[in-house]
């Protein structure tokens, strides 16, 4: 079996995430492997996966803050609101010309904060059971209900290069957990009457886990599986338990104790659990993990 944990991936531009997943399945020799955030295959970066019992820590971690780095091209608008879909509408060298840099940073001024946001149509939003890109992918129109998300950084990289045909520049964005980036270029070319779409996409963080130490394919780094314990105490609060505490919470019991939100539970170093308040004065498990899966 392999080591239950957490493992970082930087993902490669091209393939889907669930072909990073079979990819570990394969150099792992197991086939209980799962992902927090699923990105698009022309998306890069950082992919949070779960190895063996560390699958249930991931929901956890799939509701947490992001970060992005994209780039944004406005002048144009896609299908999918990034390069990989058919053109919609173009603007004309004229309507370009009369973006400036002050109108940009205006829009994108706009776009930051709690904001209400329709999500791209080409996505993995179920509609009636059947994910949103199937149905657009079939013919059909599909308009999704905004929702509210909070963009908490939208900030341009760089400079903003004006051509003849566009306008594109580089962004950093840190977000909500359900932000569609390429309805942000979307909705800051609409805003500007020329239109907008991602030519590029790359994720550097989800949550307390980042870039730094993620496997990539490419280049021969080494594949490290956090370990339960370490992950646990990474990603959420935790406490330390007596022995007694322990054999309650395997027992279906609860303990004593207080918490306003999921925290994971360790004796003598080892993951127990994760659990959440039964009441004020006590707390039950969410998800408990075996004897000896994890030491830190």
């Amino acid at each position: 079996m392999a080591t239950p944990g957490l493992l970082l991936v930087d993902k490669p531009e091209g393939i889907t995430s669930h072909d990073v997943v079979s990819r570990v399945r394969k150099l792992l020799g197991t086939r209980k492997v799962g992902h927090a955030g699923t990105l698009d295959p022309m998306a890069t970066g950082l992919l949070v996966l779960g190895i063996e019992s560390g699958t249930k820590l991931l929901t956890f971690i799939v509701g947490k803050d992001k970060t992005y780095e994209a780039t944004i091209r406005l002048g144009s608008s896609t299908v999918t609101d990034d390069r990989e879909g058919d053109v919609l509408k173009t603007a004309t060298s004229a309507q370009i010309g009369n973006v400036s840099k002050e109108a940009i940073l205006s829009g994108i001024a706009k776009l930051t904060g709690e904001i209400k946001q329709k999500p791209s149509a080409v996505s993995a939003i179920k509609v009636d059971g059947e994910r949103a890109y199937a149905r657009v992918r079939a013919g059909e129109e599909v308009d999704l209900p905004s929702r509210e998300v909070t963009v908490s950084k939208f900030e341009v990289i760089g400079e903003i290069r004006f051509e003849n045909e566009y306008i594109e520049f580089d962004v950093v964005v840190d977000c909500s957990s359900g932000t569609y980036i390429r309805a942000l270029a979307r909705d800051l070319g609409n805003d500007l009457g020329i239109g907008g779409h991602l030519t590029a996409l790359r994720r550097t963080r989800i949550g307390e886990f980042d870039l730094a130490t993620a496997f990539d394919f490419s280049d021969g780094s080494p594949l490290t599986i956090i370990d339960l314990a370490e992950a646990a105490q990474t990603s959420l609060p935790f406490r330390e338990i007596s022995t007694q505490e322990e054999i309650d919470l395997r027992f279906g019991k609860r303990i004593s104790g207080a918490a306003d939100r999921p925290t994971a539970v360790l004796a003598s170093g080892e993951l127990v659990a994760v659990v959440e308040p039964a009441d004020p004065n006590s707390l039950k498990s969410l998800v408990v993990f075996s004897k000896g899966e994890s030491n830190v």
